[in-house]
């Protein structure tokens, strides 16, 4: 087992397919980790971690502190809403002031795209994308495929289609760069409002109807409907980018019914946060063909993993 061959995690793009595998076979080493009564070991007890976060986040934030906190890491947390860039400081003072600290990772979400890749040419911490603006979120993309290869198996050759809104999601780029890596066959299903342009220059198909995608696929990823994006101005008017939730779980939100008309059995996933009853059903979500709550453990595993690898370690 080896080290990765980037300093950082900017974005799955970066990434070569042994470095992938790499992760992941470390993240098996770390499931057995956590599956013990003490889940706590040393491997970084002496690396300081700054959590920076200049968007609102629960589910990726407790993930990676419960990593680090599981890897003995010393941990600084940071928010924007109650710190010097209300006041007009930038990123780069912000960051240079906590690596005067001496701090030697940095994982960070900010609502700007490209902002860890800005902030990795200027200081020389190691940096994680936790999720920059409507780019990338690598280490969703990591848990998720290393997901479906723990539930059949591997991902080369199988198909996953990834349902939703794809014009806003940076789970969905990563998605798309990683599951290509590894040899899936990658569809995307939405309204055609929420599917970019070009975007099938990725080597990737696109499909507006749910029940063909559903019916094509090994593997269903359901993106949650970003409720706080569905407007837009044109023109000086507002456009909405459908005209209805209701609308939108009509023609495209995955329920119970559908899936048991279908001839195969579909595995079901979502990043989360879930809008229950718009994209996904509760029945659907809380179901055995959903690997929901395997996607939120696999996180912890994959984000030790990332950590741990990236601070230059290699398990013997």
């Amino acid at each position: 087992m080896g080290a990765l061959s980037v300093k950082h995690l900017l974005g799955i793009k970066y990434l070569k397919t042994s470095d992938i595998q790499t992760i992941f076979s470390t993240a098996d080493r770390f499931k057995e980790v956590l599956s013990r009564p003490i889940k706590k070991i040393p491997s970084l007890r002496d690396i300081t971690i700054a959590n920076l976060f200049f968007e609102n986040s629960t589910r990726t934030r407790i993930s990676f502190e419960l990593a680090e906190k599981r890897l003995s890491a010393d941990i600084v947390n940071f928010s924007a809403s109650s710190s010097s860039v209300k006041k007009g400081e930038t990123l780069i003072d912000t960051v240079n002031n906590i690596l005067a600290m001496k701090v030697d990772m940095v994982v960070m979400r900010h609502p700007a795209p490209g902002a860890p890749v800005l902030l990795s040419r200027h200081i020389d911490a190691n940096i994680i994308n936790a999720g920059d603006g409507i780019n990338e979120h690598p280490t969703q993309a990591l848990l998720d495929a290393y997901s479906i290869r723990e539930r059949i198996g591997c991902v080369a050759g199988k198909k996953i289609v990834i349902v939703g809104d794809i014009m806003h999601s940076r789970v969905a780029l990563s998605n798309i760069f990683c599951l290509k890596k590894l040899g899936a066959k990658v569809m995307l299903c939405g309204p055609p409002t929420l599917i970019p342009k070009f975007i099938d220059t990725l080597g990737i198909i696109v499909e507006y109807d749910i029940r063909k995608a559903l019916e094509w696929c090994d593997v269903a990823n359901i993106l949650r409907i970003q409720l706080e994006r569905m407007e837009h101005t044109a023109d000086g008017k507002t456009v909405r980018y459908f005209p209805s939730l209701r609308e939108y779980a009509l023609y495209y939100g995955v329920n119970k019914q559908l899936l048991d008309s279908l001839k195969n059995e579909v595995i079901i996933m979502h990043p989360g946060p879930i809008n229950r009853g718009v994209e996904i059903t509760s029945n659907v979500a809380d179901s055995k063909q959903s690997i929901i709550l395997d996607q939120v453990e696999n996180g912890v595993a994959i984000r030790m993993a990332v950590l741990y690898l990236l601070a230059g370690k290699v398990m013997e």
